[in-house]
């Protein structure tokens, strides 16, 4: 019998630590396939089960985050070679536009620098630009230490691979008073008063603070929006999908796509401006 038992879970997640997969990550994995567990209430693991599973979670999710949680339950399942309790993901036709109302413009952007510095909150201010100039993923803020802003650039390594960022020359004049000021002598640039590198939910609370003042919906606002924008703008400027992946530390075009898509009217508007009607 097939079941899913503490001590199945233990060894997954050491799979996963040995994987060196992130702790975002792992702690999702095992998220899902703890919920799965749940679901199932002592039953055992099928397929029939797992197809149920998913119909149940059609009724209250999303199709890509059906997925996201299928995808976790796959991976288990093959782990352990429960190869006969696998089920497909849900085909879901790929986005053309981004939806206006959770796109953050630059715009939108440059209110919440200006919010963020009338409020004299400048570590904030300096890492939404950090992010955005680099298009670092917020949990790589890390590595950008007081020594990679001598250097100029910043050496990330995540899941094996290891890319290379280069700051610019004003955001690293920016970073080097900073530094200077908050006494800052080496290691990650932005810490909390502890001394340890800001957490996802610092940063997120800090941001959605700014969105009242600033007049943002708060829809817009999650760090991980401010990646988006630097990939659009990069986009827009290079029309270099290839090297805008190897920038934003992707294996695969395919996700960098996601990050450059336009919204709906912005294609309107340059569909007006081919000049092929004549009244």
């Amino acid at each position: 019998m097939k079941a899913i038992t503490e001590n199945l879970i233990t060894e997954y997640k050491a799979f996963l630590i040995e994987e060196e997969k992130s702790q975002a990550t792992l702690e999702k994995y095992i998220r899902d396939i703890t919920a799965f567990a749940k679901y199932l209430n002592g039953c055992e693991v099928t397929k029939t089960a797992v197809v149920s599973y998913k119909q149940y979670l059609c009724e209250s999710y999303k199709s890509a985050s059906v997925n996201s949680i299928i995808s976790s339950l796959n991976s288990f399942f093959t782990y352990f070679e429960w190869y006969d309790c696998r089920v497909k993901t849900l085909k879901v036709q790929r986005q053309m536009f981004a939806k206006e109302e959770s796109e953050l413009t630059k715009a939108e952007y440059e209110k919440l620098l200006d919010t963020a510095k009338l409020k004299k909150n400048e570590r904030l201010y300096l890492l939404m630009q950090t992010i955005c100039s680099t298009g670092i993923r917020v949990s790589e803020h890390k590595h950008i230490t007081a020594e990679a802003v001598r250097r100029g650039s910043a050496e990330i390594s995540l899941k094996g691979k290891r890319r290379i960022i280069f700051l610019p020359k004003q955001l690293c004049k920016m970073l080097t008073r900073y530094i200077r000021e908050q006494n800052i002598k080496s290691g990650p640039v932005f810490v909390s008063k502890n001394g340890k590198p800001l957490d996802r939910s610092n940063i997120w609370a800090d941001m959605k603070k700014l969105c009242d003042l600033a007049g943002v919906s708060r829809k817009k606002v999650f760090p991980h929006n401010l990646r988006h924008l630097f990939a659009r703008t990069y986009y827009s400027l290079q029309k270099d999908i290839v090297r805008l992946a190897d920038i934003l530390g992707h294996s695969s075009v395919n996700t960098t796509r996601i990050y450059t898509i336009e919204s709906g009217e912005v294609h309107r508007r340059q569909i007006e401006r081919l000049g092929l009607l004549k009244s």
